[in-house]
């Protein structure tokens, strides 16, 4: 029998050629922005030119008062932990399915990452958090993972209700948003990625958010140094008289970056309108598809859309595995389909399986993990599959056209058991 497969001998259904995804838009504009600030200034030690102007631009577009630029969103991480008061032996409690950088700062400061079970969709789990609070706990971080708001209401009132810091990682959503608020604005601090694929991206960069103004001195006395925090940091906080040397790191933003950061932030809204379009035509019909669920987005949440992730149910296909699934669609030239890799359940890394290696003498206390500690999050992760989303409307076609690569590997999941 011939099979109208492409990993059986057929035709691929996406025909176009590729990438298929790339990010950042880049246009005339943006490269004119760039090439003035490379013939401006390629080093910018103060908070003046396109680093202030990208700074007072997020931010207005978050309603802060304060954001500092910083070389890569693990730096972000870092410096926001470091403000946040977290000290050695202290626990953050951190998903236990996220990206490492959220929570590997920990282990510089000598802090405890304590992980937690998750919500099917990734997001921390707010009652699985609230049981894992002791007196050693410093805060609660959420992130929103693919750029789905985590439980944030829920997650400020546990953090609130024991007197710890709630702490964000939006570094898969710029400009989502819950019941109109912006993700970044609910609790003391924010972390943000500028990275590459970011909804907002510099190339490589980050920012920290915060509305607290001794939270703000703490940043830029471990992030930045000498001109920064002389010209920033109050003469009367007890932090001005380290501001020559800062805590001795240099985590600046590369003017570059800023320049490409800053013209992006002026169409983030549009290109989050236009992923919206694409991200209800996917999740309409793909949801169709046997074999695959889409996961609803609740009421008064806007996601960024960094990915649109899909529940993989073997049991619905023969128990066709979701690594033949997955091989079956990249045939299919549907390429951008994904699983995720280093984004995955953190007690599975050998960094918290055994920090001593890199950090002889970390205060562990009593948190041992291993395989089916976090049943949630380990199962959401092996059936996960996901999607970068689209935001022009030309996209569209590329879009129903890897739609019909899910419905023939499906229709067809038989030939490949």
């Amino acid at each position: 029998m011939t099979s109208p497969l492409a990993l059986l001998g057929g035709e691929p259904v996406v025909t176009a050629a590729g990438p298929h995804f790339s990010w950042p838009p880049i246009d005339d504009a943006t490269r004119a922005r760039v090439t003035t600030q490379l013939e401006s200034a390629v080093s910018i030690p103060s908070r003046s030119g396109i680093v202030a102007d990208l700074e007072d631009g997020l931010q207005e577009y978050f309603g802060v008062r304060h954001a500092i630029t910083t070389s890569s969103g693990t730096a972000a991480l870092h410096a926001m932990y470091a403000a946040a008061r977290v000290d050695a032996g202290d626990e953050v409690i951190v998903p236990a399915w996220t990206f490492h950088a959220t929570a590997s700062p920990l282990f510089h400061l000598r802090a405890v990452p304590v992980l937690c079970e998750t919500s099917p969709d990734g997001n921390i789990d707010p009652a699985c958090a609230e049981e894992l609070i002791t007196p050693r706990t410093r805060a609660l971080m959420a992130t929103h993972l693919w750029g789905r708001p985590a439980d944030t209401h829920a997650l400020a009132a546990v953090a609130g209700a024991h007197g710890v810091s709630l702490l964000e990682d939006g570094s898969h959503a710029h400009g989502a948003s819950v019941h109109g608020r912006k993700i970044g604005t609910f609790g003391l601090a924010s972390a943000f990625s500028l990275n590459g694929p970011k909804p907002l991206s510099g190339g490589e960069g980050g920012f920290v958010l915060t509305d607290d103004d001794d939270t703000y001195y703490r940043v830029l006395t471990f992030a930045h140094y000498n001109k920064r925090c002389r010209s920033e940091i109050p003469k009367s906080h007890p932090l001005a008289r380290y501001a020559v040397t800062g805590s001795g790191l240099k985590l600046r933003i590369h003017p570059l970056a800023a320049a490409l950061a800053f013209d992006q932030l002026h169409r983030l809204d549009g290109y989050l309108a236009g992923r919206a379009e694409i991200a209800r035509f996917l999740a309409d019909h793909l949801a169709g598809v046997p074999g695959l669920e889409v996961m609803p987005v609740p009421e008064g949440v806007i996601a960024s859309w960094y990915g649109l992730t899909l529940t993989y149910h073997p049991e619905r296909l023969g128990g066709l595995s979701i690594e033949r699934f997955h091989q079956a669609l990249a045939a299919e030239g549907a390429v951008e389909f994904d699983r995720p890799g280093s984004t995955r359940p953190l007690h599975e890394l050998p960094l918290y399986q055994h920090p001593g290696s890199l950090f002889p003498g970390h205060p562990r206390h009593h948190r041992q993990y291993r395989a089916g500690s976090f049943p949630v999050a380990e199962h959401a992760h092996r059936h996960t599959i996901k999607l970068p989303v689209w935001h022009r409307e030309q996209d569209l076609a590329l879009a129903e056209q890897y739609v019909r690569a899910a419905a023939k590997v499906s229709d067809h999941h038989q030939e490949l058991l």
